[in-house]
């Protein structure tokens, strides 16, 4: 039983994750009773409990559990939970228990569904799809792996005939969508634990790209081998969608965007500016321009809302403050991304001493791109680097696997290692004109002490 209007409860065994959140306000949204688990409190489950949804945080066999019926009731789990007594019961007791990307895709087959895939910036451009969308008052429904700034969610609904989703590479988990338009941004090696090889993790893009019907349109960054006809976009170099004449005025990035050949011309718009930098993110803003080219938007409306945009909450988050330093926080986790941010502030700002402080996520991704962080790094003034962050790793095995392992790797003369409970106070010891943190594990329960203590100064 897989029509999901059946269903009138939906329990999240694993609701704190942003997208199983997405999720939860989806049928939230609906008038459906949701319910869930996870095993911590934050700020988003908080959110969530504000919105109406009950949780809970102890894994145990409570009444609201005992008194949900089978027939009615549909549990969706995320891979990141290994094992739980919930879950348990409900396999025990033969209630339907599906992935939350499953459940995602059956969502997808009945929208004009436009997905977003790559292992780096699926976050920013699904959500800056999701806005101009949301500016050009198009009928959409938005499943975002980030939160927006511009209207404070990870989901927002306003008509169902178009859905924007972050395709998520995790456990394959993309290749259960339903996509009539996608994109893939980059291809780079991650996820190692479950793909093996980067041939591997390529082959799962040619695969997802497959699942694009070919009257539809897929846009792939210029020089991604993908196995399939599609458009291309680019940055400083031409393709069937392409962004030039970049320059930079007040923190502000100005460019101008080429359309493919259309009687025998292409189109030039030029003059957008936003603020979000980096010449990735310009990327970004290419392909979702394409899109909303392809939906018929008008340019002028698309103008307009790329200068609103305020990006994602731990997108390159930036506060300037008084006394002139500045603080930026991030989610970057992967070597690559860690050389956009750190290069994006060196663009900007290449005379101020930067401190970084990192916290690595996975002990199987440090291990396997120990080499790459650790010259991701380097380009700091002074490293502060956190103990690795563990998420669904917890119990498993990786000895010699450790900060101090990566910390040896690293160049820098000033350089330490320390816990999350200590950070905070060694920070405060430091001398920087730009402080930066970065990770995507729990290192974001330091943004509003440093905050607060910054604004101070």
């Amino acid at each position: 039983m897989n029509n999901l209007e059946t269903y009138q409860n939906f329990y999240f065994v694993g609701i704190g994750g942003i997208g199983m959140s997405a999720l939860a306000r989806y049928f939230h949204a609906s008038g459906k009773n949701v319910l869930g688990y996870d095993k911590t409190n934050t700020k988003l489950t908080t959110a969530l409990m504000n919105e109406g949804i009950d949780i809970v945080f102890e894994d145990v066999i409570d009444e609201k559990i005992t008194s949900l019926q089978k027939e009615n009731t549909l549990i969706i789990y995320t891979p990141a939970i290994k094992k739980l007594e919930i879950l348990d019961y409900f396999n025990e007791n033969q209630f339907e228990v599906l992935k939350r990307a499953k459940v995602l895709g059956l969502i997808t087959e009945n929208t004009d569904c436009i997905a977003v895939a790559g292992t780096h910036g699926k976050t920013t451009t699904s959500t800056l799809v999701s806005h101009l969308c949301k500016e050009a008052d198009l009928p959409f429904s938005c499943f975002l792996g980030g939160i927006s700034e511009n209207f404070k969610s990870n989901f927002l609904y306003n008509g169902s005939q178009y859905s924007v989703v972050e395709a998520d590479e995790y456990d394959r988990s993309f290749l259960n969508l339903s996509p009539d338009w996608a994109v893939i941004t980059s291809t780079d090696a991650d996820h190692l634990d479950i793909y093996g090889d980067k041939n591997t993790i390529e082959e799962g893009f040619r695969q997802f790209a497959a699942l694009v019907p070919e009257d539809k349109q897929l846009f792939v960054r210029k020089g991604i081998e993908i196995g399939r006809s599609h458009k291309t976009y680019a940055v400083n170099e031409e393709a069937d969608y392409y962004s030039d004449n970049l320059r930079m005025d007040h923190d502000k990035i100005y460019f101008d965007f080429h359309t493919p050949a259309n009687d025998c011309h292409s189109e030039l718009v030029e003059e957008f500016v936003w603020d979000v930098p980096g010449i990735h993110n310009v990327e970004n803003a290419t392909v979702a321009l394409a899109i909303l080219h392809n939906l018929g938007v008008d340019f002028e409306i698309l103008k307009k809302a790329i200068a609103n945009f305020k990006g994602i909450k731990r997108r390159y988050t930036k506060h300037i403050y008084p006394s002139g330093k500045i603080y930026i926080d991030d989610y970057a986790h992967h070597p690559t991304e860690i050389n956009a941010v750190v290069g994006s502030i060196r663009t900007f700002y290449p005379e101020k001493k930067l401190l970084v402080v990192f916290q690595p996520h996975l002990f199987s991704r440090t291990r396997d791109f120990v080499d790459g962080f650790a010259e991701s790094l380097n380009n700091s003034d002074e490293l502060i680097l956190l103990d690795i962050y563990p998420a669904r790793e917890l119990q498993e095995n990786f000895e010699g696997i450790t900060s101090d392992w990566l910390s040896e790797k690293v160049s820098l003369d000033k350089k330490e290692v320390s816990n999350l409970s200590d950070a905070f106070n060694k920070i405060k010891e430091k001398e920087f004109d730009i402080l930066l943190t970065v990770g995507a594990g729990n290192i974001d329960t330091l943004y509003d002490p440093i905050c607060d203590w910054m604004n101070k100064m």
